[in-house]
């Protein structure tokens, strides 16, 4: 089969609080509203898979692809465990997950699939899909964030992504779960007074968000680097760097953003990304690409320094 695609993407929040706790919180119950939004934007698709990569799962060595046809367990998020726990049953895609493996492994990339009984699946995933899949009418796929991969592998992991998406012939929503910036309060806050960290956050935030909101995706993979240094983004924005690769690296693209609220200091935004032709202009791009991993590159050493006897 040949004619998987990508329909569009998502970014929404990492955090499970507007899920677990909207009412505790304006901003919380706020992002809880939009979802609706996204979910009817969702279920009037032809999707027959939401694929998700997700901050909160990190891996560290190589690339997981969730594989347990039919994960049913309970979840306490680690930092907000005084909110409760968070019940779920999913229909994870087991044969696009074994897909997905192969095709980011054709590219040189570790990867491997997991299903077991009790794994972890992250609260960012499980909130994600409470709330945009509730009655899981769509199979979902679920994708690790290695957190020592660098802008080049993650390219590659998206790329392995569209891949996979054109050899199942899956009619795929992307979800990136991930905040913008990611500082967050380290102490106890009242949520009715829950805020951007700093106003410096804010500012790049919002500037982050102008650009989606014009559809200028690869333009914000881009930026992400200075938006890292300069905001904290979360995870170096590496679902920003996947969603961009894996839906072809341009800017042609109708851009909404849904909604845009603090989570415990963090930037959470819901933004919409569907594809559209010729509306990218001819703009430039300075990031260097790569289509295959070939391992971690050795900085420090040089021809001339191994030649050096002690």
């Amino acid at each position: 089969m040949s004619d998987g695609r990508v329909l569009g993407a998502y970014l929404v929040p990492n955090q499970p609080l507007p899920c677990m706790a909207p009412e505790q919180s304006p901003a919380w119950q706020s992002l809880h509203d939009s979802y609706a939004k996204v979910r009817a934007e969702i279920e009037a698709s032809e999707a027959d898979l939401i694929l998700i990569f997700s901050t909160r799962w990190v891996s560290i060595i190589g690339h997981q692809m969730q594989a347990d046809p039919e994960p049913d367990f309970w979840v306490v998020d680690e930092d907000f465990h005084q909110f409760g726990s968070l019940h779920y049953k999913l229909r994870i895609d087991a044969d696009f997950a074994a897909t997905y493996r192969d095709c980011a492994k054709a590219r040189g990339l570790e990867a491997r699939t997991v299903a077991y009984q009790g794994f972890p699946i992250d609260v960012g995933s499980i909130s994600a899909l409470k709330m945009l899949n509730p009655d899981n009418r769509i199979a979902a796929g679920i994708v690790s964030c290695n957190v020592y991969s660098d802008r080049a592998e993650t390219l590659v992991l998206g790329k392995a992504a569209a891949d996979a998406i054109k050899q199942s012939g899956r009619k795929v929503i992307l979800l990136g779960v991930s905040a913008l910036s990611n500082r967050m309060f380290t102490e106890w806050i009242d949520p009715q007074q829950d805020r951007i960290h700093s106003l410096k956050d804010d500012e790049w935030n919002r500037k982050l968000l102008e650009l989606l909101g014009e559809g200028r995706l690869e333009d914000v993979s881009q930026l992400s680097r200075e938006f890292s240094r300069q905001a904290n983004g979360d995870s170096k924005m590496k679902a920003i760097w996947w969603m961009a690769s894996a839906m072809g690296q341009t800017n042609d693209y109708r851009g909404t953003v849904f909604d845009y609220q603090p989570v415990w200091g963090t930037g959470a935004a819901l933004v919409g990304l569907t594809p559209a032709k010729n509306l990218g202009g001819g703009l430039e791009y300075d990031e260097d690409d790569t289509d295959f991993f070939r391992g971690d590159r050795n900085v420090l050493s040089t021809a001339k320094q191994k030649e050096v006897k002690p």
